[in-house]
């Protein structure tokens, strides 16, 4: 008599049948997909013996359950990513989460380079500047309203120019009769010293230091020769065409200050009351 060739859940004979062994234990085909088999998590039925099987995050799949829950597309050879449980194929989830640039309003596909301002997403190739078209990439540039430029097209087409070497202005610099300067530019007309931070003067527009200017153009005192400038609150005597610093105003003859008291001219002389009287 033969040997018994049973199933191991159903005790139904096998002779004849087809089956598979699990764990040293024969099962009808039936008992197998019962006991073994996993529920698909799309449609809830059990994944056949006999069905490719696919799974993802301990999640089991038909072939042909395994698809894309906006467009219905099979995933099982496709790139896919999950989003809330759902999967998606890269189209439909770049067209549903991705940004999209705002220079070719195309997507911006998940893993390429890209920039972020304002809220904007850009290619890193769209994210131009508005007057020489080059890529910014990760260079400074500088917004003016809806558009961008790289820094040296910025300051070619809006920096306010020096008045004396006309190139931008980037910072900084002085502001002289309302015009800009470099401060290395805004220097005395006579001896080219810098001007920046320093008292200084002008004479028909063009600036001056106080010591150029007092040795071309002010008046000398008639005692000491020295430019009478007036600056710095220094006070002087004028007397016809003549002028005296003020501790400079003194007897010619006695040297007693004359400031406030009465004097008398004697040629190029000046003299006080009692000198004057002795004469």
């Amino acid at each position: 008599m033969a040997d018994k060739f049973d199933c191991d859940h159903c005790k139904e004979s096998l002779y004849g049948r087809k089956y598979i062994q699990s764990d040293d234990s024969p099962y009808c085909i039936p008992c197998y997909d019962s006991l073994f088999s996993n529920t698909c998590d799309e449609c809830k039925e059990l994944i056949g013996h006999d069905s490719r099987e696919l799974f993802y995050e301990d999640r089991h799949y038909h072939e042909h359950c395994f698809r894309c829950f906006r467009c219905d597309r099979s995933l099982a050879d496709e790139p896919f990513t999950s989003q809330d449980e759902s999967l998606l194929c890269n189209d439909c989830y770049c067209n549903e989460f991705s940004s999209k640039c705002v220079a070719c309003d195309k997507i911006v596909m998940p893993g390429t380079r890209k920039l972020e301002y304002a809220g904007s997403t850009w290619h890193e190739g769209c994210f131009i500047c508005h007057s020489c078209e080059q890529p910014i990439g990760s260079k400074s540039f500088i917004p003016d309203k809806d558009e961008h430029y790289c820094v040296p097209c910025y300051e070619e087409k809006f920096a306010p120019r020096c008045m004396r070497c006309k190139k931008a202005l980037a910072k900084g610099g002085v502001t002289y009769r309302d015009e800009p300067w470099h401060k290395e530019c805004f220097v005395c007309t006579n001896c080219k010293t810098q001007l920046a931070g320093q008292h200084f003067t002008s004479r028909d527009d063009s600036p001056y230091c106080l010591k150029c200017f007092g040795n071309l153009y002010a008046k000398k005192c008639e005692a000491c020769s020295k430019p009478i400038t007036g600056f710095g609150g220094g006070k002087y005597i004028s007397f016809e065409d003549r002028q005296w610093h003020q501790p400079c105003f003194t007897c010619s003859q006695c040297s007693v200050s004359l400031v406030g008291a009465g004097f008398f001219p004697d040629g190029d002389r000046i003299l006080c009351r009692g000198c004057h009287s002795s004469l």
